[in-house]
């Protein structure tokens, strides 16, 4: 059983025991009458029962609403507020499906399932005008890399119109560089569901697509190749830093940061400090010149300076899961229910949630 299957479960038990608010399916929306609280944060999670869910949060982590998901859900993709309400919530890798729901109403609009001979990475995102959806798929034979092109109606429907391929096996997290550029997580790795069959032989890499071309225009690796590409963000300065999954017999740096035209910069930790990421970075939030990132299988959270590289703090967090930026703040959430809220100084303020987060969120703008 996978280190963080063990977790999840210990978790489950804990918590099943714990005087927890219960939230129904849908409340009352994010704007649902006057005196309801605002819907900020959106995030997939694991419910009391085992089952798992999609859920909108106001600022302080408190659920607005809550909508069940058929499957472990991963990554979470919204419009922005001036266009449009709605969300996507993707299944977890090998997963079959993605859901579309109404962040301001609380409810779900369509569930589309993958093709037969496709399954979905976790992640997409959507388009500064709200009408595109991109989502990293994989042919279920070859692990080839597939960027899912689709329509997004108003009413929340969703038709694939074209594919993207030819740069990777294995894309994991993608996202928006400018309305004409995505940048991908190519993790490199051949899988049958989640066992890796190509450790020796991988081929990581952090891909830059032109979308109307389809074609890449940068493409950037790191020097160790059992590094797995996962997940990403790109920063208002235009950076990218990407979070690894590594596949080798020690430890290695699992941050690195990305400038157009420039070679990829691992961030610094000693071997000992690295460690404690148990090999894996889930998600990553920067502000005002330094980074954040979570492992939910190091139950830790680790603050680098973006100037100087620098390891600023590594900190405890049971099962740390999603990071987002909200503001002049940093929220982090954790399995455990728990969220940290970092301030300019790095202050952490602790809250509790009766949400069992999921390894990522994000803030809606």
């Amino acid at each position: 059983m996978a280190i963080s299957q063990k977790r999840r479960r210990l978790l489950k038990a804990a918590l099943m025991g714990a005087a927890l608010p219960t939230v129904v399916n849908t409340l009352s929306g994010c704007r649902g009458n006057t005196a309801a609280a605002r819907c900020e944060l959106l995030g997939c999670a694991l419910s009391r029962d085992g089952s798992f869910a999609v859920v909108g949060a106001d600022p302080s982590g408190q659920p607005v609403f809550r909508l069940p998901l058929p499957d472990r859900g991963h990554g979470v993709a919204a419009q922005r507020r001036e266009v449009g309400t709605l969300g996507v919530a993707f299944a977890r890798r090998p997963g079959d499906f993605m859901q579309v729901f109404d962040y301001q109403r609380g409810v779900t609009l369509s569930r589309v399932r993958a093709a037969s001979d496709r399954y979905f990475y976790g992640h997409g995102a959507i388009s500064d005008d709200g009408k595109w959806l991109y989502t990293t798929e994989g042919k279920r034979q070859t692990s080839e890399g597939v960027i899912g092109v689709y329509q997004l109606t108003a009413q929340g429907q969703v038709k694939k119109v074209r594919e993207i391929s030819g740069f990777g096996i294995g894309p994991h997290e993608l996202a928006l560089v400018d309305t004409n550029t995505l940048v991908v997580g190519v993790g490199g790795m051949h899988t049958d569901g989640r066992t890796v069959l190509n450790i020796d032989a991988m081929s990581p890499a952090l891909v830059y697509i032109d979308i109307d071309s389809g074609k890449v225009v940068e493409r950037a690796e790191l020097a160790n190749k059992k590094l797995s590409i996962r997940h990403l963000m790109v920063s208002d300065e235009g950076y990218v830093v990407t979070g690894q999954q590594y596949h080798g017999a020690d430890n290695a740096p699992l941050v690195a940061i990305h400038r157009r035209g420039e070679p990829m910069k691992m961030l610094n930790a000693s071997p000992e400090q690295w460690s404690r990421f148990n090999n894996y970075v889930a998600s990553i939030a920067t502000l005002n010149g330094w980074i954040v990132a979570t492992s939910p299988r190091g139950n830790c959270y680790g603050i680098w300076s973006l100037n100087s590289g620098e390891l600023l703090g590594l900190h405890p967090l049971i099962d740390a899961s999603g990071a987002s930026r909200d503001g002049d703040v940093i929220n982090l959430s954790a399995g455990s229910g728990k969220m940290v809220t970092l301030n300019n100084a790095h202050h952490p303020d602790y809250k509790m949630t009766p949400v069992r987060w999921d390894n990522h969120w994000i803030t809606l703008v």
